[in-house]
């Protein structure tokens, strides 16, 4: 059974991930150009956890537009390394669907060579540093590029605006 998959869009309110995607191919059509996608998620609260993930299509240099939806944990989270592998769980779950459905309107193929980054909120410094390697690992063994702090805007900037 598929998670609840309702995305909010700062200007054009609720949709689920078949419509995310029929927007964002939407905004690549209007102006060719280079595009980035980018999946990130971020989390709140101390046991028990709300994930936002957000998903970015930036047209680079000009713009951009994004999308989120919150997931509630219903789950206890003792440690912080059980938040952060769900943060990336649900970012690798929302990249896959989203490139599952791009595949309906845009000649989009999920390899090696495709311009979709998953975003993960860790860094060098503070307490996420020491699971930088397992995160990245696990993001790159799916086939998709890693971004940590601070490049890791997708989580740390745009999600963390919607816990």
């Amino acid at each position: 059974m598929r998670r609840k998959e309702i995305f909010h869009s700062p200007t054009k309110g609720k949709m689920n991930i078949e419509k995310v995607a029929k927007e964002i191919s939407s905004f690549i059509k209007q102006k060719p150009g280079k595009y980035q996608l980018v999946v990130g998620t971020d989390s709140e609260g101390s046991k028990r956890a709300d994930f936002i993930t957000a998903i970015i299509a930036h047209r680079i240099g000009r713009g951009g537009i994004y999308f989120w939806k919150r997931t509630n944990g219903n789950k206890i989270y003792h440690t912080l390394r059980q938040r952060i592998y769900e943060e990336v769980n649900l970012s690798l779950h929302t990249a896959q669907r989203l490139l599952e459905n791009l595949g309906k309107h845009l000649h989009y193929s999920h390899s090696p060579g495709c311009d979709l980054q998953i975003h993960i909120d860790v860094g060098k410094n503070g307490p996420t540093k020491d699971i930088i390697k397992e995160v990245v690992g696990i993001v790159r063994g799916n086939g998709f590029e890693a971004k940590i702090k601070p490049e890791s805007y997708g989580a740390s900037i745009v999600a963390d605006k919607h816990v």
